[in-house]
């Protein structure tokens, strides 16, 4: 770092501490070198290096960070006014020395963020686009595209897996890619709870405080982690009334809405909502299935030659609806499993592999409700269908109506086949096999499956 840039380096200093704290304790010191990665300070005095070290420390030594990445400590130096820096630096006629070491603040991999670190995964070419989650995701490309603060806050908040991370993770590329020099600082509500309390611990809040103020853009991931914690609470609310009014943008996500955060108090739920608050949607059959099939692509990248049955994406799209995560890892396992054994991924294989899943997410669907539905949708008796008559108006229902117990139950072949006139195992399997086929030939037989999976599954 040379001199040109700690002149640079005031101009932002002096934005992010106000007039009054810069012209007493910034202004002052007279920047000296880098040396083994540490940056030397002159003062004029042991108590102004002091103060500065104490209440400004970490947030210098943040962005002396930024404009040289091997400064990792800072050394003030105490030395006669009368002498120049190179004559301070070198000189035995030093009144005084102070030596303070600082720890940077933790950084991304590029060093440009001090929060969590960012997946490279979870960008928007990655996210999947479905009804549900539709409007959150055009709200955040809007807040991604930086310039004029859009909505202050954007709040994103649904239930454990369905993409608030994703989304968060998303932004913060876009903004650092778009806009290098912006200071944006992603992290958990955990993480800013530790940090508050460790400011408290080492008596620097004054450096928390200036810190956290400095930036452009603050993302908060599960904030409802702060609910009932009213000291974290109340630096909360300041942080963000302090950013808010500088037109700083804030990006914040909950497993719940604003007013629904128990032991969040009211003059923070309010703030909350007086932006943008938008609910990701539990995902539905199609976006589930759009989902596995973005990751199938990425996973027969990394496993060449693995072949994996429509309908093993179909039954996990249809059985694992409450977690993209667990949807995600089920299919992983899958193609782990296949690639091990040595065997394509069919509906016997996955049901095998995935049974603790499928049993834990098994729909409260019944082989009797889906005989039902399927006698109405073809307006045939419930008696003929299960039983003897071979007519091809009976025995294509019958066949539709076994696919579907295969399908959305976790009934084996001789359960289904006992519930359809005690018929043999075999006869399920070739019922099953014969509508997979026609499902392909013929569209009419296709659109009557996906109807009546829709109903049965709403």
């Amino acid at each position: 770092m040379e001199k040109k840039n700690w002149s640079q380096l005031q101009q932002t200093l002096n934005k992010t501490v106000g007039e009054h704290n810069f012209s007493n304790w910034i202004a002052p010191l007279k920047f000296s070198k880098v040396e083994d990665g540490i940056a030397i300070f002159h003062v004029p005095t042991n108590f102004l290096g002091n103060y500065v070290s104490q209440n400004f420390g970490d947030l210098l030594l943040y962005h002396l960070s930024k404009v040289d990445d091997d400064i990792r400590r800072i050394s003030f130096k105490v030395a006669s006014a009368s002498n120049d820096d190179q004559t301070q630096a070198s000189s035995k006629s030093e009144t005084n020395s102070l030596e303070v070491y600082k720890r940077a603040p933790s950084l991304t991999s590029d060093g440009q963020i001090p929060g969590a670190p960012l997946d490279a995964r979870f960008s928007f070419d990655t996210f999947v686009v479905g009804k549900p989650n539709e409007l959150a995701h055009a709200a955040s490309k809007r807040v991604s595209e930086g310039g004029p603060v859009a909505f202050n806050p954007l709040f994103l908040y649904g239930g454990v897996g369905l993409g608030k991370t994703h989304l968060m993770h998303a932004i913060a590329w876009d903004l650092q890619k778009k806009s290098p020099d912006l200071n944006v600082i992603y992290l958990s509500a955990e993480q800013f709870m530790y940090r508050f309390v460790q400011a408290l611990r080492d008596r620097k809040m004054m450096d928390f405080k200036q810190l956290f103020r400095s930036f452009d853009v603050l993302m908060v991931d599960d904030v409802q982690f702060i609910a009932g914690k009213d000291s974290t609470q109340e630096e909360f609310f300041h942080t963000f009334n302090a950013l808010v009014d500088q037109n700083k943008q804030i990006i914040i996500s909950a497993d719940r809405a604003p007013g629904e955060i128990k032991g969040l108090e009211d003059r923070i739920k309010s703030r909350l909502q007086c932006g943008l608050v938008v609910d990701l949607h539990p995902t539905n059959y199609e976006l589930r299935l759009g989902i596995l099939q973005a990751k199938v692509e990425l996973h027969e990248e990394q496993y060449p030659g693995i072949e994996i049955e429509r309908s093993v994406l179909e039954l996990l799209a249809l059985r694992i609806s409450s977690n993209v995560r667990v949807l995600e890892g089920a299919l992983t396992r899958l193609f782990a499993f296949a690639s091990l054994v040595g065997r394509p991924i069919t509906l016997d294989v996955a049901q095998d592999c995935l049974s603790d899943i499928l049993r834990a997410s098994e729909r409260k669907i019944t082989v009797e409700e889906i005989q039902r539905k399927v006698s109405e949708h073809y307006n045939i008796r419930l008696s003929d269908m299960i039983g003897p008559k071979r007519m091809r108006s009976y025995a294509r229902p019958r066949q539709v109506a076994m696919y579907l117990s295969k399908l959305l139950t976790s009934r084996s072949l001789p359960e289904i086949g006992r519930r359809f006139g005690g018929r043999d195992h075999t006869t399920v399997m070739h019922g099953v096999k014969r509508i997979e086929d026609l499902q392909i030939q013929d569209g009419q037989v296709a659109e009557d499956i996906e109807m009546l999976r829709r109903t049965l599954e709403a």
